[in-house]
């Protein structure tokens, strides 16, 4: 059993004892100090108003008893719950906003297999708590510092059934989304939800946007993932021959919390979960004219090279959303995210949103009037390898870095999250694990192989400085 307490939240395996899983004791323990944190910024930022926080859901089997338990225990606090149901990730976000709350919980492991729970933490502004707030957060956990209602305080419950609806409509009115061009071109397109929350809203949307042709397949939410849900190539077999069978032209997979967008082009082949964010960030610079990007350190050049084609500046964060949104909020950018199939757009909301990178995609091939494998062979084509060396326990990772950083002082390095270093057009970057004695390499190139060879160079590099 696992339970991992961090500074965005808690994640476990469920079921196993206090402190081991995540059971019942933790989440009430966790949402108790989220919950009076909560209590707290309402003094300070809304003063005489009612506390009030937004719950939403996957379909994870353990998803209803988990909310449940949070509901009830906020309710002890005095905070006015509204439970939206089986939802997204970015409906939440949303919501907070719309429904003028102080703050919301996803309860979401996102691409964690089904034996995983989670509580994500978001402020007023709909968006993750920051680092400070996060450690505030344990802190209060860890201490027990909670005081309940009495009973004449106690909070109100309130279910909402209408947000997913309120989130598409506020898609649709984007200036990047063309409903009309969406319907005349006349798409078929299969859908692989992994049997969560994505199999209820995803045809909504879609059908929003005037597609006829809708083929699902694992859309039902029942929580019995049918593959690993994280939307890596390896599992989506299942929607390659979808798209294949059905002649679709587009295969659209998202994972149990709605807020990563894989795609699969029309002859089976993966359009490739890095070129998600690089396919709409085309399409918005281009309405645009231009404009600042942002993705993070591990993510392709790709979008850097588009970017910088249409004279905007690419900026590149640390890994991690809140560091995505940081970056994106000081620079200014007009769309940003991360190459695991993240797609932010602020003028909808900070957050990883894959409702709207499906609306601007389709919007896109639809007036690039020819396939989704064309429009891919149309973006600079990149390849990263991802790698990792175990290291004994005794071995100082950080010196390692230090050493790595050293060795290339010749060439440009980013030391912001790791070490970042640039070869031209190709990198490596190198982040070492918060948890394990392992160093994670992911280096990019213009071709598969020299992006191996390149992270076994360092590998290589690694094996020596540890020898010496």
């Amino acid at each position: 059993m696992t339970l991992i307490k961090s500074i965005s939240g808690i994640r476990g395996t469920i079921g196993g004892k206090p402190g081991n899983g995540l059971s019942p004791l933790d989440i009430v323990k966790f949402t108790s100090a989220y919950g009076s944190w909560l209590l707290e910024q309402t003094t300070v930022l809304a003063p005489g108003q009612k506390t009030k926080v937004v719950i939403g859901r996957d379909a994870r089997l353990s998803g209803e008893m988990v909310n449940n338990i949070v509901c009830g225990t906020l309710i002890g606090l005095g905070i006015h719950v509204v439970d939206l149901g089986l939802s997204t990730t970015p409906t939440v976000e949303i919501a907070v906003t719309e429904l003028n709350a102080q703050g919301g919980i996803i309860l979401t492991a996102s691409h964690n297999p089904k034996q995983w729970n989670a509580l994500k933490l978001l402020n007023h502004k709909g968006e993750f708590i920051n680092d400070n707030e996060g450690k505030y957060i344990l802190e209060l956990a860890e201490n027990e510092q909670f005081n309940y209602a009495e009973v004449n305080q106690l909070g109100i419950y309130e279910q909402r059934a209408d947000l997913l609806q309120i989130h598409i409509d506020k898609v649709l009115k984007l200036p990047y989304v063309d409903v009309d061009a969406i319907a005349k071109a006349n798409f078929s397109v299969a859908v692989d939800a992994v049997n969560s929350s994505g199999g209820i809203v995803i045809p909504m949307l879609l059908e929003a946007l005037g597609v006829q042709k809708i083929h699902k397949i694992h859309c039902e939410p029942t929580g019995q993932f049918a593959h690993n849900p994280e939307p890596l190539p390896e599992h989506l077999k299942d929607l390659s021959t979808a798209v294949l069978k059905t002649k679709s032209h587009v295969g659209i997979s998202v994972d149990p919390d709605v807020d990563r967008l894989a795609l699969v082009c029309e002859d089976g082949e993966m359009f490739g979960e890095e070129y998600t964010l690089v396919a709409v960030s085309d399409a918005v610079l281009k309405h645009h004219h231009g404009g600042n990007t942002v993705s993070n350190l591990s993510s392709t050049r790709a979008l850097r090279d588009v970017t910088e084609k249409m004279g905007g500046t690419y900026s590149a964060s640390a890994v991690g959303e809140v560091n995505v949104v940081n970056m994106m909020k000081s620079t200014n950018a007009i769309i940003g995210g991360e190459g695991n199939g993240g797609v932010i757009l602020p003028e909808l909301h900070y957050g990883r949103d894959a409702l709207v990178g499906i609306a601007i995609f389709l919007t896109h091939l639809a007036k690039f009037g020819k396939s989704a494998s064309m429009l891919r062979k149309s973006y600079p084509n990149y390849y990263i390898s991802k790698n990792k060396i175990e290291l004994t326990p005794e071995i100082d990772v950080d010196k390692v870095l230090i050493s790595i950083k050293d060795k290339y002082a010749k060439q440009p390095v980013n030391t912001v999250d790791g070490v970042k270093i640039e070869f031209n057009k190709e990198w490596v970057h190198l982040r070492k694990s918060n948890t394990e004695p392992i160093i994670r390499i992911y280096s990019e190139s213009e071709s598969v192989s020299t992006a191996d060879a390149l992270a076994r160079k360092i590998i290589t590099d690694i094996k020596e400085i540890i020898k010496n």
